[in-house]
């Protein structure tokens, strides 16, 4: 009983290692990554000989690994979510009455805002372009929201920004 506890929670620990180092590499964070790395595979060795020896006997380590593998992967999004590394992009999209509100909200909220003219299908637009750090992608959505404002909103990861207010990198 032992040996299954082992195998399911040290698979999850290494299966979310992966998603967080996968998540660096992305963002460009070599040495994280590469640190991660090193011990998600030393853990990987371990776990997998633990797994192999006797697995003809006992096959049912390979369902408490393949459900470590399972849960690893839900707890890795979980803590990548928490950690929330890197930039986004938010694109906003406003009549032109509507942008001069909610810019000046953003704003006055230290959120920095770029405003380009847009063209609806039936009226002038203003695009609102946001540069922010992920862990400020709720409190954005929120401020949006709170506006009463019908906004187009669309989210995207954003590998890196040089420059730009309140970022740096």
């Amino acid at each position: 009983m032992l040996s299954y506890l082992f195998i399911f929670f040290a698979k999850i620990i290494e299966v979310s290692l992966t998603t967080v180092r996968t998540v660096f590499i992305t963002r460009g964070e070599k040495l994280y990554a590469a640190i991660i790395g090193f011990f998600e595979v030393s853990l990987w060795l371990y776990v997998i000989g633990s797994v192999l020896t006797g697995i003809q006997e006992d096959p049912a380590k390979m369902v408490v690994y393949a459900l470590g593998f399972a849960c690893g992967n839900y707890i890795g999004c979980t803590i990548e979510d928490k950690l929330a590394i890197g930039v986004l992009t938010i694109n906003v999209i406003v009549t032109e009455e509507q942008s001069t509100d909610i810019v000046k909200m953003l704003r006055e909220h230290k959120i920095g805002v770029t405003v380009v003219a847009a063209e609806g299908i039936n009226t002038k637009r203003k695009l609102l372009i946001i540069h922010a750090k992920r862990k400020r992608k709720n409190e954005i959505i929120r401020l949006i929201e709170s506006t009463n404002i019908s906004p187009v909103i669309s989210i995207n990861d954003t590998k890196t920004v040089y420059g730009g207010y309140g970022l740096r990198k």
